[in-house]
């Protein structure tokens, strides 16, 4: 299963990758974010490993992330691995004219284990997809509203 999302921010290129690529903003647009924890390597470089935890309510989810590609604004690929799936998901930033910059995200969902995943994908594959434009949609409302009270 896969899918690509993407949007608008009308925030400089440099900036919107800045905030993205800070661990630190992760609570701001991605719900039921906990912790991002290093494993292994230097932090947000090809090679390293990564412990993201995320409270869905109703559970505690943790994915280990290990970024494949690092070139940022080009593009930013990792591997996600849960128990009941494994991702790969790649970001990329465009600019954009008027000092705007275009998120785009390609999800490739590859292994899905256990039944209930299976299903899920099979059934509402839909929900995959409306997850990760929710958090594009967030990394939106977070960037533009930090361009705004820094400037």
């Amino acid at each position: 299963m896969d899918f690509k999302c993407s949007i608008d921010i009308h925030v400089p290129i440099d900036k919107v990758v800045e905030l993205f690529n800070d661990p630190g903003n992760f609570k701001e647009w991605q719900e039921g974010f906990i912790s991002y924890v290093l494993i292994s390597g230097i932090p947000r470089t090809v090679g390293a490993k990564s412990k993201i935890t995320y409270n869905t309510g109703k559970h505690i989810m943790e994915l280990i992330e290990t970024i494949q590609v690092m070139n940022l604004p080009a593009e930013m690929t990792a591997l996600y691995e849960h128990k009941n799936m494994v991702n790969t998901m790649t970001n990329r930033f465009t600019e954009l004219p008027g000092q705007s910059t275009r998120f785009t995200t390609d999800m490739e969902y590859f292994k899905m284990i256990g039944i209930m995943p299976k299903l899920m994908a099979l059934l509402m594959p839909g929900m995959f997809k409306k997850q990760n434009q929710k958090w594009l949609d967030q990394f939106k409302t977070f960037a533009e509203k930090n361009a705004r009270t820094n400037n």
